[in-house]
């Protein structure tokens, strides 16, 4: 039987749910650790409550269509964040290690909002489209500022590590 294409929006916004479910145990994990980087650990944070808001205007599309995001989906991406958090935590070099995958998730998570407005489109759903925007919007600021926080992270954490300070998070 062929797929239509809510069929396909509506696996789209659970994916997308499942994934920022991800990103709020990958970030949370993360923000526990930071120690010596204080702009990161804020932003952060604000990326966190960005996350949660998220997670909130994609169940307000899911409800919208007489669904709910997948429970199972959820649980198993949130736990694909903690042990991605966790597998940088024994390397020396950790708060390089999660600046890198940081700025690359954030391009995941971009990519998925453009998939997501251009399905909701396909599937008639127009008045859905602004919300994606915004979380969209939200996404492409955060790996903005990967991206231009990066050169200060490896600036600071050489410098750390130079001094024989705690540099790795």
């Amino acid at each position: 039987m062929a797929s239509t294409a809510q069929d396909i929006y509506l696996t789209g916004l659970r994916n997308a749910h499942a994934l920022e479910a991800q990103a709020d145990q990958l970030l949370s994990r993360q923000v526990e650790r930071i120690e010596n980087y204080p702009a990161m650990r804020q932003r952060l944070q604000q990326h966190i409550e960005e996350t949660q808001r998220q997670s909130k205007r994609l169940e307000q599309i899911l409800e919208a269509h007489g669904t709910s995001a997948s429970t199972l989906k959820d649980l198993a991406t949130g736990f694909m964040g903690n042990m991605a958090a966790l597998a940088h935590v024994p390397m020396q070099d950790e708060i390089l290690k999660n600046s890198f995958a940081n700025y690359a998730f954030e391009h995941f998570e971009i990519a998925s909002y453009r998939a997501l407005i251009e399905m909701a489109g396909a599937a008639g759903d127009q008045t859905s489209i602004p919300l994606l925007q915004e979380s969209l919007k939200e996404e492409i600021a955060m790996a903005e500022w990967a991206g231009q926080n990066l050169p200060d992270v490896v600036q600071t954490y050489i410098r750390l590590e130079t001094q024989g300070k705690k540099s790795g998070i």
